[in-house]
């Protein structure tokens, strides 16, 4: 053989190679992402072949499936009270994806999770029944939170302190996800996508704002911790008025009667002193204050439940001022009800935080359990001992404070309230805040948390007493008599 067809032999073998490694490729890994695209009809059309799993709250169904009439999607999803739930469910939709618990477990309710096929499923690659998702949603405080909040913009969670365990999720103005299930259903969703009150955002875990006085219970669980002060009933070096440091900016309190000056912190929680707050976030300094609000889940960038909530932030390179404004929840201190509800919560369970979660187990469609979610990691966040002395003063704030409207019969209740200021120069109408724990007799407990963005009230009628408190006590109430 000359030279000439060694070479042409070689190149020709090379090109078979080629051939083959790209047909490879295609088979096995371009195959895959294919069939992932959002693009794909064909994956649409095998999605909605037959009925999906369910979403399971109080041991019922709160989404279905109906047979649609033409087209070549056989089902789409449907839901039971679906503006009640859709902070929860999030929606299924035949052209616009899923989101929230539908997003997350879209291989469950769909049937292709491996887990729910048995070996010789998986060997002919039959399509089997989709899974449920079995949550932790108790029905009577998600109904208690939503009937509460009624036509305010706003949110609300509660937990299980000792369980981790989310009782209720709610956030106002809602909407349905059955009128964007389908695949003719682009106005509904221009509808809402433009909508100016968002009413898709699920505000209780998906809109950080400044939590206000609430945030006060950080910066005291901080001072304690420390060391700064020695309880709650110790004397503060709290000037009234305090002037922020490094500027001419008073900072004055909302009832200028109150007894802040040197204030102890149940007193100062009981009145909502910014004076106290403020000059002691700036004794302990930024990097204590920060320390005490990461261990309770500020500044974490995946906290999932499973689904993902927003970043809580407390910032960092702020000034002695800045600092003492970010003791009083402002600045550019955010927060979500959901991590507001996680600081009550250590609160309540003696300085222990337990890592939220919203789903107890998933199951086949026959009802066994193919994974099962026991109470969450726990780590704690501050002393016992410091814990008692918060729920005491949080006691007083219900019982002789601003959180009289938080008051339940035969129960055990402690809340902060907080209003943010809101706009340049507090030019919008603030926003209103309370979070909160109850124990009832029967050794019951939960806390929750309450935002509300925006309502009907006059401006000068805008407190977390008077519009979240009464929302917090609708829940917790539930959650007692569960």
């Amino acid at each position: 053989m000359n030279k000439t067809i060694r070479r042409a032999s070689v190149f020709a073998l090379l090109l078979v190679l080629a051939l083959l490694v790209r047909a490879t490729w295609v088979q096995f890994h371009d195959a895959k992402a294919l069939a992932d695209d959002k693009h794909n009809r064909r994956k649409a059309i095998e999605q909605y072949a037959n009925p999906l799993g369910d979403i399971i709250v109080g041991g019922e169904a709160v989404t279905g499936s109906a047979r649609t009439k033409g087209g070549d999607l056989a089902y789409k999803r449907t839901y039971k009270n679906g503006a009640l739930y859709a902070p929860v469910t999030g929606y299924s939709s035949q052209v616009y994806g899923a989101t929230q618990l539908e997003g997350i477990y879209q291989d469950l309710l769909d049937g292709t999770d491996s887990r729910l096929r048995n070996p010789l499923d998986t060997l002919t690659g039959k399509r089997v029944e989709g899974g449920d998702v079995v949550t932790t949603i108790d029905p009577a405080v998600q109904k208690a939170g939503y009937k509460a909040l009624g036509d305010t913009k706003g949110a609300a969670v509660a937990l299980d302190p000792k369980s981790g365990e989310i009782l209720g999720m709610v956030s106002t103005p809602s909407y349905d996800p059955s009128r964007i299930s389908g695949s003719t259903d682009s106005a509904q969703w221009r509808e809402l996508t433009s909508d100016k009150e968002k009413p898709m955002v699920n505000r209780a875990m998906r809109q950080p704002l400044p939590p206000g006085s609430t945030f006060k219970l950080v910066v005291a669980a901080a001072a304690l911790e420390d060391g700064l002060y020695s309880s709650v009933d110790a004397r503060t070096d709290s000037p009234n008025p305090y002037t922020l440091p490094g500027t001419a900016t008073v900072l004055r309190n909302e009832n200028a009667s109150a007894p802040c000056e040197n204030a102890t912190i149940r007193t100062g929680l009981r009145y909502s002193c910014n004076n106290v707050f403020a000059k002691m976030a700036v004794d302990l300094g930024q990097d204590k204050v920060a320390a005490m609000a990461e261990k309770m889940g500020f500044n974490t960038e995946k906290l999932d439940v499973p689904v993902r909530a927003a970043k809580s932030v407390y910032p960092a390179g702020m000034d002695k001022a800045q600092t003492g404004l970010s003791g009083i929840g402002q600045f550019d201190v955010t927060a979500t009800p959901l991590q507001m509800s996680m600081v009550s919560a250590a609160i309540a369970n003696g300085g222990e935080l337990v890592r939220p979660h919203m789903v107890s187990q998933i199951t086949d469609a026959d009802g066994n359990t193919l994974e099962k979610y026991g109470d969450g990691d726990s780590r704690r966040v501050m002393s016992e001992s410091v814990a008692d002395g918060l729920r005491s003063a949080m006691r007083t704030v219900v019982e002789k404070g601003t959180g009289s409207n938080a008051r339940i019969d035969g129960a055990t209740v402690g809340g902060k309230t907080g209003t943010a200021q809101h706009g340049e120069n507090n030019s919008k109408t603030p926003y209103a805040w309370f979070t909160s724990y109850a124990k009832g007799d029967d050794g019951r407990e939960v806390a929750v948390a309450v935002m509300i963005e925006s309502s009907s009230a006059a401006r000068d009628e805008v407190s977390g007493n008077g519009l979240a408190a009464p929302i917090a006590k609708a829940m917790m109430k539930a959650a007692l008599t569960r």
